[in-house]
C-alpha cells in the first residue's frame, strides 16, 4: 500500500501539481522581500508549500527510512536523509516555503534520472518464444509428434523441409541446408551432410533429414543463449547517484557545520539555513540533466542511448568488437562477380542464362541471381525441366540446353571437367569469402557467378576514425575463416576471430576484459545478443536488427549507420566534461551559500532560492550539450 502510494506520488502528474503549489508560495515570499510586509496567498486557507511538503516530501522520507533499515553498512547513508533532515528542520522554523523547494528539486532529480534508465525487458520473452514446443520422433518405424520436454538425449528425430529443429543433434540420415542465423549470424544457409551437427532452434530449409539427438532442453544451444542474456542482465548493476556516492560525508558534514553554527551563534535559523544550501540537489541533477540533454542529442542522429551508464562507458571504451553480417556488411546477398569461360557467351548472357535456370530454385543463392538478372532486365526464359539436389544445385533445361548449377562436386558427379583455371578463380573467390555457383552447359563448364555479402561503404572510414582516437577493432563472427578474413581487410580491422557460436563470442569478450580492455560490442542478429550483455558496452544495429538484439544493447543505430559509432565516443567524452563541470560548479555554490549563511547573510527562504539557482545553472549547462556539434 505504502509503495504504491508513494509510486502515485513520485510520478510526473503529482510532481508536476506540487510544482504548481511550490510556485504559487513563491509570489508572496517575493512580494514580501520587496515590500518588507508580510504578505499571504489569498485564495487559500493554508499554505501552498505543505502540498508541496507532502507529495515531494513523502517518498524522500520514505526513502531514506528504507535506506536506513535495508541498505549495508554506511550506504546506509544518503542524500535523501540529508535532505529529509533539512526539509523537516525548516518546517520546524515554519519555513515552509524552503522545506517544499528542497523536496521538489529532489523529485525532479529522480524523474529525470529514471526517464534516463529506463531499459525494455520484452527482448528475452521473445528469445524464450523461439524455444520449438514439439518435435517429430522416430520410434518403431513410425513417426510421432511430442512435446519438446518429452525428448531424450539418443531419440532419432525426423525435421522436415521448414521446421525449427528441436534439439541440439547429428546427421544420420539426408542432406539439407540449414539457416543457423540465429546462432552463428551467418547470411548463407549451411550445407549439412550426414555426421555434421545441428543446433536447436535453427531452421531446416530445404531436405529431409533424420537427427540423432545429443542435446536437449535445458542443455541444447538456444537454452544456453537464453541463460547467458539472462546473466548477463543479473550483473549489469544499477548506475548509483553521485550524490548518494558522496551522502557518507556531506550528512555528517553538513550536521556538524550545522550544529557548530547554532552553537556559534545561539540562532536555529542559521543553523537550518546551513542544511538548506547544503542539500545537494544540484549535485543530484549533474548527471541526469547532462544525460537527457545528450540522449536528445543523440536522438536528432537516429541514436537511441537507453542510459547515462552506457554513456560514460563509451568515453572509456579502448576496444571495438563487430559482428559481421548486418553490421560491417547489409546482411544480404548480391552478385559480385560473373565470370565466363565460354567465348560465345558474354557477362550478359550468362546471367541471363543462369537466372532462367534458377528460376524455381528456393536458395538463396538462386534466388539472388534472379533478382539481379532482373534488375538488369534481362530476359528470363521458363526451363521445361527442373531438379533440386538439396545442399548441391539445380539441374534445369533452358532453350533446349542442358544446363547445370551448383557446387564443384555437384559439377563433378555430372561428368564436368573442372579444369586448372576454373580451380584458380574458385580458390580466388574463396579467399575473398565469395560463394560460388558454377555453371554448366552439357559436360562444359562454361561460367562461374560468385555473390557476397555487401560491406557497408562507410565501414573503413569508421575504423579509421576509431584508429584514430586509439581505438582498437576487432571482428567476432561465425563466418569461415576467409570470409572474415576478406571482410576485416577490406574495412581495415586487424583483430579477426571467426567461426564463432554465440557462446565463443561471449568468450572472446571475457577474454579482452581480462586483459583490462574496456569493450564495447556492436551486432545486429538474435545470436549477438550475449555477446551485446556481457560487453562494457554494446551497440545494436536498430534499423535491421533484431528486436532482441536491440533490446539487449545499451545504445540502437535506427538508421543502421555505423558511422556513428566515433560520434558516440565523442558524445560520451563530452557528456562526462560536463557532468564534472556542473559537479564542481554546484559544489562551488553550495560552500559559497554555507559562508553567507553563516554570516547571517541569508535565511532558509532566499538560501532555497541561491539553492535553485544553483540547480538551474546545472540545468542550463546540460542543455548546450543538445545543440553542440559532434560530427
Amino acid at each position: 500500500m505504502m509503495k504504491k502510494l508513494n509510486d502515485l506520488l513520485a510520478g510526473l502528474p503529482m510532481t508536476i501539481v506540487a510544482g504548481i503549489f511550490l510556485l504559487l508560495d513563491l509570489i508572496p515570499h517575493l512580494m514580501e522581500e520587496f515590500s518588507g510586509q508580510p504578505t499571504h496567498f489569498p485564495f487559500l486557507p493554508f499554505d501552498p508549500a505543505w502540498v508541496t511538503v507532502i507529495i515531494c516530501g513523502t517518498p524522500l522520507l520514505y526513502l531514506a527510512v528504507w535506506r536506513m533499515i535495508h541498505n549495508p553498512g554506511i550506504s546506509k547513508i544518503s542524500s535523501a536523509l540529508l535532505i529529509t533532515i533539512a526539509m523537516f528542520a525548516a518546517i520546524a522554523i515554519g519555513d515552509l516555503f524552503a522545506a517544499g523547494e528542497v523536496a521538489f528539486i529532489m523529485a525532479i532529480g529522480a524523474i529525470l534520472e529514471e526517464a534516463t534508465t529506463n531499459r525494455a525487458k520484452k527482448g528475452l520473452k521473445e528469445l524464450i518464444s523461439l524455444t520449438p514446443t514439439q518435435g517429430r520422433r522416430l520410434q518403431n518405424g513410425k513417426e510421432e509428434i511430442v512435446p519438446a520436454e518429452d525428448l531424450r538425449q539418443g531419440d532419432i528425430l525426423r525435421i522436415l523441409p521448414g521446421e525449427t529443429i528441436p534439439v541440439d543433434g547429428k546427421i544420420i540420415s539426408g542432406e539439407t541446408s540449414v539457416d543457423q542465423s540465429i546462432m552463428t549470424g551467418e547470411s548463407l544457409p549451411v550445407d549439412k551432410g550426414i555426421g555434421e551437427e545441428v543446433f536447436c532452434g535453427t531452421i531446416n530449409r530445404f531436405g529431409a533429414i533424420d537427427i540423432k539427438a545429443i542435446k536437449v532442453g535445458e542443455n541444447s544451444s538456444l537454452q544456453k543463449l537464453i541463460r547467458m542474456v539472462q546473466d548477463a542482465e543479473n550483473k549489469q548493476a544499477p548506475m548509483q547517484r553521485i550524490a548518494d556516492k558522496c551522502a557518507s560525508w556531506l550528512v555528517p558534514v553538513a550536521l556538524s557545520i550545522a550544529i557548530g553554527a547554532y552553537i556559534g551563534t545561539g540562532n536555529i535559523v542559521t543553523a537550518v539555513t546551513v542544511l538548506v544550501v547544503f542539500c545537494p540537489c544540484a549535485l543530484v541533477l549533474a548527471t541526469p540533466t547532462a544525460i537527457m540533454a545528450a540522449i536528445g542529442q543523440a536522438t536528432k542522429h537516429g541514436v537511441i542511448i537507453k542510459s547515462g551508464e552506457a554513456l560514460e562507458k563509451m568515453g572509456k571504451v579502448d576496444t571495438i568488437a563487430f559482428d559481421k553480417t548486418g553490421t560491417l556488411t547489409y546482411g544480404c546477398l548480391a552478385v559480385s562477380d560473373i565470370l565466363s569461360f565460354d567465348d560465345n557467351l558474354d557477362e550478359t548472357k550468362l546471367l541471363a542464362l543462369t537466372a532462367s535456370a534458377e528460376a524455381k530454385s528456393e536458395h538463396p543463392l538462386g534466388k539472388a541471381i534472379v533478382s539481379r538478372a532482373k534488375e538488369k532486365g534481362l530476359s528470363i526464359v521458363e526451363s521445361t525441366a527442373f531438379k533440386m539436389t538439396t545442399g548441391k544445385g539445380i539441374y534445369a533445361k533452358v532453350s533446349e540446353r542442358d544446363l547445370l548449377c551448383g557446387n564443384e562436386k555437384f559439377l563433378l558427379e555430372h561428368g564436368v571437367t573442372i579444369n586448372r583455371s576454373v580451380q584458380t578463380v574458385l580458390n580466388r573467390l574463396r579467399t575473398e569469402g565469395k560463394a560460388s555457383i558454377l555453371v554448366a552447359d552439357g559436360k562444359q563448364c562454361v561460367g562461374v557467378i560468385a555473390l557476397s555479402d555487401v560491406s557497408r561503404p562507410e565501414a573503413k572510414d569508421m575504423v579509421k576514425q576509431l584508429d584514430a582516437m586509439q581505438t582498437g577493432t576487432v571482428l567476432l563472427t561465425g563466418d569461415h575463416q576467409t570470409t572474415a578474413d576478406y571482410f576485416a581487410s577490406r574495412v581495415g580491422i586487424s583483430g579477426v576471430r571467426a567461426e564463432l557460436l554465440p557462446e565463443e563470442k561471449v568468450q572472446n569478450i571475457e577474454a579482452l576484459q581480462k586483459e583490462n580492455h574496456k569493450v564495447c560490442m556492436i551486432g545486429d542478429g538474435i545470436n549477438d545478443a550475449p555477446a551485446l550483455k556481457t560487453a562494457d558496452v554494446s551497440v545494436a544495429m536498430g534499423g535491421i536488427g533484431s528486436d532482441i538484439a536491440v533490446d539487449a544493447a545499451d545504445i540502437a543505430l535506427m538508421s543502421d549507420d555505423i558511422s556513428k559509432i566515433p560520434y558516440l565516443k565523442r558524445l560520451s567524452n563530452a557528456t562526462v566534461k560536463t557532468i564534472k563541470i556542473s559537479i564542481t560548479l554546484s559544489m562551488c555554490i553550495n560552500f559559497a551559500a554555507i559562508t553567507f549563511s553563516l554570516f547571517g547573510m541569508l535565511n532558509p527562504t532566499t538560501g532555497a532560492l541561491v539553492h535553485n539557482a544553483g540547480s538551474c545553472f546545472v540545468v542550463l549547462i546540460a542543455a548546450l550539450l543538445y545543440d553542440r556539434k559532434f560530427d
